[in-house]
């Protein structure tokens, strides 16, 4: 087992990795931007170490001054987290040729899944359920029309090294595609540095279902309960739950025995998460691959009670995950909610001072988070604050227990995502369990 790692991350998920490696008796490292030089996390690790000014792409994507980090520190692997480089073959490269152990995949299994036109090109080969569209790029707007009107629209042009809802662009009519197609190929180009785009059969009213995977380097894959994720705003996950209102025993098997056949396939090592759409008649689509740790693992923790991220060192480290096999069927019911720092009618961000902070407690809530009162939330990162996670022995008690802790919340100086929470908790047909993609749009919640 490793003795010192290094995070090359920021904010709550380099909190989340600092209490993983502390019960492992393993020493952490943090890393921070000038901007962060108060950050809990910064202030959490065994060390710290600046890497240079706010901007990320001068700090926490300068992959320069992480490796000189790792080195000085004397770390023997790094983790990633979340974002930044976690999904860049080229930094598990550079980790690999510098002799430090990357907490992930390598650069050619990142390759394979984590280009979007690729993964489906594999699901495709493997069998697996994919939506009509195309498994190459599409050349240009020209072409990429004549290929929807073929489909029908409505489509959807997606980024093929995308993520987080950039490059992705609904078209339901034909006289909107070209400027809609150089819009979302402008976009992946600026966010990712590679706008080629591929083309899908848009469905109207899906849920976003998806599979957390382990793998260790034996080629043993395990699959655990589904989340559902079908609460976003412009294709961005803003609640999670587990197991899903709508996937059943049988089902889950299903979507989970494709997850596995994928990753054998691709050979690979480590965690990651098999994302699908499930249609209103109970089939499923392979959608894309994520290649590291999600913001929303906690739940798939909370109702398996398997530590993921330790789960993630241990096999990076060579450990075998059958020992997790007795762990893999829900108990209970778990929700997360993604805590921004921004207004909740408007969602424009609300970076500032925290004067004044409250969190919950009580049985069944958690709260990741690198927040604390005095803190100064920066303007140069993602606005997540923190995330607050409910258990209930089943989706109503998970449901009454969010409510409770939603409401006894307290962050005083900036805006936050609390009172949404609170309008959809309120709300019938989440209650029902009723959800898709398009929940805030069909509620009228925003």
């Amino acid at each position: 087992m490793f003795k010192k790692v290094l995070i090359a991350n920021r904010g709550e998920i380099a909190v989340r990795v600092i209490a993983a490696l502390r019960e492992m008796g393993i020493r952490s490292v943090a890393v921070y931007s000038e901007a962060d030089r108060e950050c809990l996390h910064a202030r959490l690790a065994d060390e710290s170490v600046c890497i240079g000014p706010p901007p990320a792409i001068q700090s926490y994507l300068n992959i320069q001054a992480l490796i000189a980090a790792a080195e000085v520190t004397q770390s023997e692997a790094i983790h990633p987290g979340y974002g930044f480089l976690a999904e860049n073959p080229r930094f598990a490269e550079v980790c690999h040729d510098c002799g430090l152990v990357f907490i992930g995949p390598d650069a050619s299994m990142m390759e394979k899944l984590g280009d979007k036109i690729a993964a489906r090109n594999l699901a495709h080969k493997a069998g697996i359920p994919i939506l009509g569209g195309t498994l190459d790029p599409v050349a240009d707007a020209r072409s990429a029309t004549a290929l929807a009107r073929k489909l029908r629209f409505p489509v959807i042009l997606k980024a093929a090294a995308g993520g987080g809802g950039r490059g992705m662009r609904v078209v339901t009519d034909e006289r909107e595609f070209e400027p809609v197609f150089l819009s979302a190929s402008e976009e992946a180009e600026k966010a990712f540095g590679d706008g080629r785009l591929y083309l899908e059969k848009y469905l109207e009213n899906p849920r976003h279902v998806e599979i957390q995977i382990m793998a260790d380097r034996k080629g043993e894959v395990l699959y655990f309960p589904e989340r559902e994720c079908s609460i976003q705003r412009r294709h961005q996950k803003l609640l999670e739950e587990s197991p899903s209102p709508a996937v059943t025993p049988s089902l889950r098997k299903k979507m989970g025995e494709c997850a596995v056949k994928l990753m054998k396939m691709a050979h690979y090592e480590g965690a990651a998460t098999v994302e699908f759409l499930l249609d209103e008649d109970g089939l499923f689509y392979f959608m894309e691959v994520n290649t590291r740790i999600q913001v929303e693992h906690p739940v798939t923790e909370e109702v398996t009670g398997v530590d993921l991220i330790q789960a993630q060192v241990a096999v990076a480290a060579g450990e075998r995950i059958a020992p997790l096999r007795k762990r893999l069927q829900p108990l209970g019911h778990a929700i997360e909610f993604r805590i921004n720092a921004e207004d909740p009618k408007t969602f424009v961000p609300s970076p500032g001072k925290v004067t004044g902070l409250v969190w919950p407690g009580g049985p069944g809530v958690r709260v990741d988070s690198h927040l604390y009162a005095g803190y100064t939330v920066p303007p140069h990162y993602d606005s997540l604050l923190a995330k607050i996670i409910v258990r209930g022995a089943d989706r109503a008690e998970a449901i009454r227990r969010a409510r409770r802790a939603l409401s006894c919340t307290v962050v005083e100086g900036v805006k936050t995502s609390i009172p949404l929470f609170l309008r959809i908790l309120d709300n019938a047909a989440f209650a029902q369990g009723d959800l898709s993609t398009r929940f805030l749009e069909r509620q009228a919640i925003v």
